[in-house]
């Protein structure tokens, strides 16, 4: 088993833990949960909102399902190169975290409407921790 298989069935392994998580327990603060979201609790006392809440937590999940279905099927089938390039994907997909989610939720945790306090911090390191770790896989298969 090489470097990039391994790094791809440490993700699959994290990211179908996320998924349970967002399917059975959506609002619990584990797990990147909605429940670190102050307005998950709030949303309750509007039951369309609440319902739109759930629905595209549960439509994130089932995206992460998609994008674990198809790192299975090159875990399985896919040769070096195409191995190589799902982890360059992986890393650019992971990467667009920083582009529009990263600010909002900084955003949210100076407001207040995060708990607990500095969350945001914790999940860009997480994210980034994860980039770091894809990329150096990356570059050593490479050389």
């Amino acid at each position: 088993m090489n470097m990039l298989t391994i790094a791809m069935i440490v993700f699959i392994c994290l990211e179908s833990l996320n998924v349970l998580m967002l399917y059975f327990t959506p609002g619990t603060k584990r797990g990147n949960g909605m429940g670190v979201f102050n307005a998950w609790e709030k949303s309750k006392e509007h039951k369309e909102i609440h319902e739109l809440i759930r629905y595209l937590a549960f439509w994130v999940a089932g995206t992460k399902l998609i994008f674990i279905a198809l790192l299975l099927v090159i875990i399985i089938t896919g040769e070096r190169v195409t191995q190589l390039a799902a982890v360059g994907a992986l890393i650019l997909s992971i990467l667009s975290f920083f582009w529009k989610l990263f600010p909002m939720i900084k955003k949210m945790d100076a407001n207040g409407e995060i708990d607990p306090k500095g969350y945001s911090k914790t999940l860009g390191v997480m994210i980034g921790t994860f980039v770091a770790c894809f990329t150096a896989v990356f570059i050593i298969a490479l050389v």
